[in-house]
């Protein structure tokens, strides 16, 4: 009949023990890392995708600065209509 032991767990236990813990705390890390990388491309991606495109805003008040000018006569239709497609066409 082998030996059974009773209480602690012997040398082999506690390093089998011991790697699995490391084992996991390492995929646990790694995922982690990887989580946090793909989060940082999204926002840089998103950042530079913001950064390309006027602000709504700006180009509402540009327009309407370019329609008071055609409005006091100082901007022909096609003068106005160049300069529309300028500000829409970035």
């Amino acid at each position: 009949m082998p030996f059974r032991r009773f209480g602690r767990p012997g040398l082999l236990g506690l390093a089998a023990r011991t790697a699995v813990v490391a084992g996991t705390a390492s995929a646990v890390g790694g995922a982690v890392r990887g989580h946090e990388e793909r989060v940082a491309e999204d926002r840089a991606a998103e950042e530079r995708s913001v950064a390309d495109v006027p602000a709504a805003p700006d180009l509402l008040s540009e327009l309407e600065r370019l329609g008071r000018l055609r409005q006091q006569g100082l901007l022909s239709d096609d003068e106005f209509a160049a300069a529309k497609q300028r500000l829409i066409s970035g």
